[in-house]
């Protein structure tokens, strides 16, 4: 995945690419906020650059990044995951309302970045994503061993049988199935889910994990990620 890195300090950049690319991304750094506009520009034959991710650093030395990001949604629908030491409420959602796809607060853990840009791509990924088991999707169906995902009907079948699943239990199930390995924080499931804050719905996150378990009669294909959230364990076909 190709991604563009907007970051000010090139000690920070130079640590963070060498990250990114020993998990198969191909950073392209810009280093101010007109450089990270021009990096989003069609070319002079008209072509445009294609980013899985733009990771943008708010303290930029030209540009507040705020309107860097603001002028980035007008040029392109790529993700933008806002990298910034400003943590409080009132910053993250006026990134977020600027929109910002994701909030990361420095210092963080590369681990947890990582995880989030899985996440923000994953809602960006068109039809000719692939599935777990490595067979082309049609954006219609996902299958995973011997589980069986309908996207449409809402069916979920194991070894050809159906499993009825609520509302909720299904979309977690696709959730996780979508980007199968990719650890998903619990507040990312919560939002998308229950498309409510993650306060006050922790224990009913566990409640329907522990259904599909039971349900899909497969405890290991949920697996819990220790003070992080979960993430969907492709069985054997």
């Amino acid at each position: 995945m190709r991604l563009l890195l907007v970051e000010d300090d090139d000690h920070v950049a130079a640590a963070l690419s060498a990250i990114l690319a020993k998990h198969g991304f191909t950073v392209t750094h810009a280093r101010n906020g007109e450089e990270a506009l021009q990096a989003v520009l069609p070319t002079a034959q008209g072509e445009r650059p294609s980013y899985g991710v733009i990771l943008l650093d708010l303290g930029l030395p030209d540009q507040d990044g705020y309107q860097v990001c603001g002028r980035i949604r007008k040029l392109t629908s790529t993700p933008v995951i806002m990298v910034t030491a400003r943590g409080d409420v009132r910053s993250r959602i006026h990134g977020l309302n600027l929109g910002a796809d994701d909030y990361v607060v420095k210092p963080y853990d590369p681990g947890e970045l990582l995880a989030r840009i899985h996440a923000v791509s994953r809602r960006n990924a068109g039809p000719e994503e692939t599935t777990g088991g490595g067979a082309p999707s049609d954006g219609t169906q996902l299958r995973l061993g011997a589980v069986t995902i309908e996207l449409p009907t809402r069916r979920v079948s194991v070894d050809g049988e159906s499993v009825p699943l609520t509302r909720k239990e299904f979309d977690l199930l696709a959730l996780l199935a979508q980007r199968p390995g990719v650890v998903f924080r619990r507040e990312q499931i919560i939002s998308e889910v229950w498309r409510t804050s993650w306060e006050g719905t922790g224990r009913t996150l566990e409640v329907h994990v522990a259904s599909l378990r039971s349900k899909l009669r497969m405890p290991a294909l949920i697996e819990t990620v220790r003070g992080v959230g979960y993430r969907l364990v492709a069985p054997a076909a």
